[in-house]
């Protein structure tokens, strides 16, 4: 089974089997490649490349073109995963018809082989129209980054019950509506647990705790390469980032004291006893 290739069929298959779903996410080809060789179930394509890659404070600059463009380039080094690409903000929330068109790029053109979008009861009727067309959705709720104006940061949702009670229902309606997994970020494990045990569906954690059935995170947080940034559900597997660094200081040193390159990384001609280039054929 692990080389099979990942469908929406084999996550819900997980689901009832009690196993656990792997999730990473990936933003180009050399990295899809490496994740999905190590056999991850999900790859997405994250909104959250606005800030591992782009360098910005948040999610909100980042453009359909940014999406299609490294869903594209992670499409070529995927083979089992299955790949699910973000709608970025304002891509899905104007109109059901932009949405339907959007998403359909997304797959098109990028490659996706589903999309993921943030919000519960208020992205029902979206996410239908999505499904009814033929494109899988996997919908996002809790902590939803596109969101963090109204929530004042990146804050844990679900504390309070009624809080709760809303992102349970949020659940509800997008598996009423057709989504083939959720994404539950930011809240508490209590919440997530009740979550995962009414839906059919897969949930998928981000900072939800232990009970949901699979669990993402960004690839750039999981191997050190976020720099001091370090929330507390991110669990640090390598130190990458200190790696690059040290071999680059290494590169660096190399070439200001003339160590490389040396003759094994130079080239040479046919025949080494022949004298340098005569003068006269190079005015």
């Amino acid at each position: 089974m692990e080389n099979e290739k990942v469908t929406i069929i084999e996550i819900q298959k997980i689901k009832l089997e009690g196993r656990k779903i792997s999730a990473l996410t990936a933003y180009d080809y050399p990295f899809a490649r490496l994740l999905d060789d190590a056999g991850v179930d999900i790859i997405l394509v994250g909104d959250s490349v606005g800030m591992t890659v782009q360098g910005s404070e948040n999610t909100l600059s980042v453009t359909l073109e940014d999406m299609i463009y490294h869903t594209k380039a992670v499409k070529k080094g995927v083979k089992r995963a299955f790949l699910v690409a973000d709608m970025p903000f304002m891509s899905y929330q104007v109109s059901i018809d932009e949405a339907l068109k959007n998403a359909g790029r997304l797959i098109k053109e990028g490659g996706a082989e589903a999309v993921k979008l943030e919000g519960g009861v208020i992205m029902q009727d979206t996410v239908n129209a999505l499904v009814e067309i033929g494109i899988p959705v996997m919908g996002h709720i809790g902590l939803t980054p596109q969101s963090i104006h109204i929530f004042g940061g990146y804050k844990v949702q679900g504390r309070k019950p009624f809080r709760a009670k809303e992102i349970v229902e949020d659940a509800k309606a997008l598996e009423d509506a057709g989504a083939f997994s959720v994404v539950l970020e930011g809240i508490p494990l209590e919440v997530a647990k009740e979550i995962t045990r009414v839906l059919k569906i897969a949930t998928i954690g981000i900072g939800a705790g232990p009970f949901c059935d699979g669990q993402v995170m960004v690839i750039h947080d999981l191997i050190g390469l976020s720099g001091a940034f370090k929330p507390k559900f991110v669990k640090r597997y390598a130190e990458a980032g200190k790696i690059i660094e040290n071999a680059v200081k290494e590169y660096i040193g190399d070439v200001m004291n003339g160590r490389f390159p040396d003759e094994g990384h130079s080239y040479f001609m046919e025949d080494r006893h022949l004298r340098p280039i005569d003068k006269k054929m190079t005015k």
